[in-house]
């Protein structure tokens, strides 16, 4: 059982019937992380040139052949960064540097299969709403997704060049406490363990025939 799993409880997360005021208890102050701003970018990189490190196994035998490339993480390292508040504006002008780690998977000249890690990374230039001075200050995050479709080795830096697919979202983020309208604790059900029923057919037949017995004409 779970709080999807056919739980009814109005002690658990799900769809408001009737009146959203009902079941109300209390005002509750939870710590969070409150989003002021955030904003995506979808960008197609050409020509990008991958730097391979940690390669496994080690040692591969030149030249490699691309395979496949993508994302290891959804948080990015953000570097470089400028925030310029605007005048006579809530916004501020974004400036940094937002750095995607990447698992790269090849095969070797001898047909081995290996891997890598490597970095691409983009510079971000955006208008996002900033909060006003204050002692708990905000932070700048970026979450990030980034797939590689092709590339071809580059013998230069025993790397890839590649075109890469990014998309970041840049947030202005802060840890505040907030205080929210509760319905009180949730109620948490019994876990419902998974099991491959293969009897159950079998077993919901009845012992005996159903039914009054008729004679064959």
């Amino acid at each position: 059982m779970s709080f999807y799993c056919n739980f009814q409880s109005d002690k658990c997360p799900g769809q408001i019937t009737g009146n959203p005021l009902n079941g109300l208890t209390e005002k509750v102050c939870i710590q969070a992380e409150r989003i002021f701003d955030a904003c995506i970018k979808q960008t197609q990189l050409e020509n990008y040139s991958l730097t391979l490190t940690d390669l496994t196994p080690e040692n591969p035998t030149y030249p490699l052949t691309f395979v496949s490339a993508r994302s290891t993480t959804a948080e990015a390292t953000v570097t470089n960064l400028n925030v310029e508040r605007q005048a006579d504006k809530h916004c501020a002008r974004v400036q940094a540097t937002v750095s995607v780690p990447l698992e790269v998977l090849y095969t070797d000249a001898a047909g081995v299969e290996g891997s890598a890690t490597a970095i691409v990374s983009i510079n971000q230039d955006v208008l996002l709403y900033v909060p006003a001075p204050s002692i708990i200050p905000f932070s700048v995050k970026a979450v990030v997704s980034a797939v590689v479709p092709d590339g071809v080795y580059n013998p230069e830096t025993q790397g890839f060049t590649v075109s890469v697919c990014i998309t970041v979202i840049l947030k202005i983020a802060m840890p505040v406490e907030i205080l929210v309208p509760s319905y009180g604790y949730c109620a948490i059900p019994p876990a419902q363990e998974y099991s491959q029923e293969v009897c159950a057919g079998f077993f919901e037949l009845p012992l005996y025939p159903q039914g009054n017995c008729r004679p064959c004409k």
